[in-house]
């Protein structure tokens, strides 16, 4: 188990060594973000700009325009609320190439509470023109989206996460920007899923076959551009669809798999996610309990799901 944060910090240093334009601009959170790897092996390619979150978007958008690849280094929290005026202006309206590494997103923040927690983030962030919005589901596909991000021309959002989890992808596995990657097939639910719910999501599948129930799995690591394709050819195949994702289920991956669906093949989909409310401070398995994102929330939604087919 490998934590994305610590994936973040490993492959920038990487990045350095291998491309001159390459640099991070952190906000007074380097030992939170792991951007603080890259001040100790490359402090020639990392800025300190202090809490100053607005002035990252900014600065960074001045370096892209030099020919520069700046990686801004921050809480989720702060790129999709505080910077976002910054971030829409200066960066996805012109479309500048720079890359936003947002950690500590979704609930599971480290006791942080409400006021640094964000669940909301891929709402916001796919309705920006010209933003590209991914969230992988572990520290391997961390490393992928991020090399990924630094070569895609154009801003891209990058949703990372704060504690270890487990690795269901593997190091010679393709990632690619705007693909989606089908984990299992199955013929009874499709279940559509994001970021590191992708893992809860994958320990459902197991025990919904347990149950002889034939369960399909597709991961959407890139929220936008969306693998529109492949999310009707899974409905295609099975009874109904539930999405799953650590974020609200107001606009994230829920209601973009809805709006594809409604139009090119309407079928029954359901949404398993945050409902219209803020997070709290807590444990992490009792916030995923409370607001019901465990593997046996999923497999209790699916059965319900299957037995109104």
């Amino acid at each position: 188990m490998l934590a994305q944060r610590d994936a973040f910090g490993d492959t920038l240093v990487e990045l350095c060594e291998t491309d001159s334009r390459v640099v991070v601009l952190d906000g007074d959170l380097a030992n939170s973000t792991k951007s603080d790897k890259v001040a100790v092996a490359r402090p020639d390619r990392f800025l300190m700009m202090g809490i100053a979150e607005q002035n990252l978007a900014g600065a960074a958008a001045g370096m892209s325009t030099l020919g520069l690849i700046p990686w801004v280094s921050s809480f989720a929290a702060f790129l999709a609320s505080r910077d976002l005026d910054q971030i829409r202006v200066v960066v996805a309206q012109p479309r500048l190439n720079v890359k936003f590494a947002a950690h500590y997103s979704g609930l599971l923040t480290g006791y942080t509470g409400k006021t640094h927690q964000v669940v909301n983030d891929i709402a916001i962030m796919r309705s920006l023109p010209n933003m590209t919005v991914i969230a992988p589901c572990d520290a391997e596909e961390a490393r992928a989206a991020i090399r990924a991000a630094t070569l895609w021309d154009g801003p891209v959002y990058v949703r990372l996460t704060r504690d270890p989890i487990a690795t269901i992808t593997q190091p010679a596995d393709t990632f690619e920007i705007g693909k989606a990657r089908l984990l299992r097939a199955g013929s009874d639910i499709g279940i559509i899923s994001t970021g590191t719910q992708t893992v809860r999501a994958m320990e459902a599948i197991k025990l919904l076959a347990n149950d002889g129930i034939d369960a399909a799995l597709l991961h959407v690591p890139t929220i936008k551009p969306l693998d529109e394709s492949a999310i009707v050819d899974l409905a295609r195949r099975v009874d109904c669809v539930l999405t799953c994702e650590e974020h609200s289920v107001l606009g994230g991956l829920g209601g973009a798999t809805a709006e594809v669906l409604a139009a090119a093949y309407p079928t029954r989909v359901e949404r398993l996610g945050i409902a219209d409310v803020d997070g709290e401070s807590g444990p992490n398995d009792a916030l995923l309990h409370k607001y019901g994102l465990t593997a046996q929330h999923v497999v209790a939604r699916a059965r319900r799901m299957l037995a109104r087919v």
